[in-house]
């Protein structure tokens, strides 16, 4: 499977897998910028891509910004649409105490490409019973 991608900025970095057996692939910004604390940014990657039919990127945050800074993807996952011929941008929250400063180049977020599946919706006048039934948010217990 082929996914392309555009620069649109010199300082672009193409993502790309780190190791082999990788999920993701390393997403860059193509700018610096300063995120303070409590705040949040969106980071240009200076690029546009190409998805296959029937896929979606989904933007994931790097567990080690999480750990050491406290900075992940605000909306994570954020999707991508295989529409989508836009820029793109990552949406970074900085939950951390001291203000964090993105460089270009640096590795922000991750990527994966993923199946799709569409599918038909109807409405009904009811559905079917489980043994979990309504049980929600906290009913497994602790």
């Amino acid at each position: 499977m082929i996914v392309k991608f555009k620069k649109t900025h010199p300082d672009a970095v193409v993502p790309s897998y780190a190791h082999p057996g990788d999920a993701g692939m390393d997403v860059c910004a193509c700018a610096a910028l300063t995120i303070p604390p409590g705040g949040r940014a969106l980071v240009p990657a200076g690029l546009v891509m190409e998805l296959p039919p029937g896929t979606e990127a989904q933007v994931r945050p790097r567990s080690g910004l999480a750990l050491k800074h406290g900075v992940t993807v605000l909306n994570a996952p954020g999707t991508i649409d295989e529409g989508y011929r836009g820029e793109i941008g990552v949406i970074l929250v900085n939950h951390g105490q001291e203000p964090f400063c993105v460089t270009a180049g640096m590795r922000v977020a991750q990527m994966v490409i993923a199946p799709v599946l569409r599918v038909d919706v109807e409405t009904v006048a009811d559905v079917s019973g489980t043994v979990r039934g309504t049980g929600g948010f906290g009913s497994t217990g602790v």
